[in-house]
């Protein structure tokens, strides 16, 4: 999948003007009957199956339903789960670039990913009040890095209140493993499925408080695909499934040096060291000699989070990274503007561009989360920093670094919001 670009001069960048909000316009049947028939075919590929849970009691809608975020199979799923009855789609705003009046059709909201957005809300208000249309949401926001839950954003539960609807869940099992971000989203045969659950009643709702709310939500978004591919012994014989597999894990737990690890195949190898890992057809890592660190991916990447956090706590995390930039200003391209410079630390984001005309400085409080991609539209991977008026796309140059910069970012957050509620 790509998207459509223009290279552009910065001038030309900092002379468009925000895209005007359009009025929410209830999804056209037709679009979506179309997403429906397109999506048939993966559909049948995955062998897709969904159970009911206390769905008699979710009554006629709207509903907000609430899905995790696996791959691009996932819209496919929910088509096939809500159709015929009509749905509106929180979306990226990059979903739109190239395509808006599609998008719309289909039913897009769009948004900024990781970011309070009072639009947004009012859009979702709108939705299930006049239009008494069901809005499917996202609240990973991202696709996940190692298969297990993308951070949540705190306060759901007042969202739940606001909306005053029932809540519907939607968890895909299948998914992740079929099409995971690292592998560049290769196709493997695998089983999709999905458990569909009235997770709450508006009477429920009404009786909970926000931290209860907040409460059901963290437990219902806990998976970890990596441990249920090895319970349920699912193989994955794909011959390419460790291939980029150095996205996700980016530091050699042996000799501790980052960016020198290789996915190949099925191998997962340090440059620096030499040591190297096996991925078997369950998902699980052996050292080819010597002591196996982490045979399970998600525990190696928590150990890569915790070493970022002693990064932070003893003052010495410091990112520099030259980029190629792009911008999202509208919805008509995304705009190339050159290279570019990108500074992490404690204190956020900096991005000036080649040519200075850009400095954009993004607080390590703007967003709880990293919008960051691997192989982002095909581009390369990406961290993306912005405002209501542009994004920008920052593809650095050095590889295997969006996941430190996403643990880092997600850290300072919490550490910075901590010593907030202290005071």
């Amino acid at each position: 999948m790509k998207i459509k670009t223009r290279n552009v001069s910065t001038e030309y960048v900092l002379s468009l003007q925000e895209p005007k909000k359009r009025p929410l316009k209830k999804p056209s049947f037709l679009f979506q009957t179309l997403v429906r028939i397109f999506s048939i075919p993966d559909l049948i590929a995955t062998k897709f199956t969904y159970t009911k849970e206390r769905m008699e009691q979710a009554g006629k809608g709207p509903y907000l339903v609430l899905m995790n975020h696996s791959s691009f199979i996932d819209l496919k799923i929910a088509s096939k789960i809500l159709y015929p009855k009509p749905y509106y789609i929180v979306s990226t705003t990059d979903a739109l670039v190239g395509k808006e009046w599609l998008m719309r059709k289909i039913g897009c909201i769009p948004t900024r990913k990781f970011t309070a957005d009072v639009s947004l809300l009012k859009n979702m208000l709108q939705a299930v009040k006049e239009k008494k249309v069901s809005v499917l949401m996202f609240p990973e926001a991202g696709y996940s890095f190692d298969g297990r839950t993308t951070t949540l954003p705190s306060g759901l539960g007042s969202l739940l209140k606001k909306l005053d609807v029932p809540v519907i869940s939607v968890i895909t099992e299948g998914a992740f493993l079929r099409q995971p971000l690292y592998n560049n989203l290769k196709l493997r045969k695998v089983k999709v499925s999905a458990r569909v659950n009235c997770l709450l009643t508006r009477e429920e709702i009404a009786e909970k408080s926000v931290e209860e709310l907040d409460g059901i939500l963290e437990k219902t978004f806990s998976f970890d695909n990596f441990k249920t591919q090895f319970e349920k012994r699912i193989v994955v014989d794909a011959p390419d499934r460790a291939e980029g597999l150095n996205r996700v894990l980016y530091r050699c737990p042996h000799c501790r040096v980052e960016g020198k690890m290789l996915g190949e195949g099925v191998t997962l190898k340090c440059q620096s060291c030499g040591k190297e890992y096996v991925m078997d057809e369950y998902g699980s890592l052996q050292a080819t000699e010597g002591e196996t660190e982490f045979s399970h991916i998600p525990d190696w990447y928590e150990w890569q989070r915790e070493c970022v956090i002693k990064e932070l706590e003893d003052d010495s995390y410091k990112m520099e990274l030259d980029v190629d930039v792009a911008v999202i200003a509208d919805y008509k391209a995304l705009y190339t503007i050159g290279k570019g410079k990108l500074v992490h630390t404690k204190d956020g984001f900096t991005l000036e561009s080649e040519d200075k005309k850009i400095r954009y400085e993004h607080s390590p409080l703007a967003s709880y989360g990293l919008n960051a991609d691997y192989a982002w539209y095909e581009m390369g991977d990406t961290i993306c920093v912005g405002d209501k008026k542009r994004l920008y796309y920052c593809f650095p140059t050095k590889k295997d670094v969006v996941t430190k910069a996403r643990f880092a970012t997600e850290e300072i957050y919490k550490r910075l919001k901590g010593v907030l509620k202290e005071k």
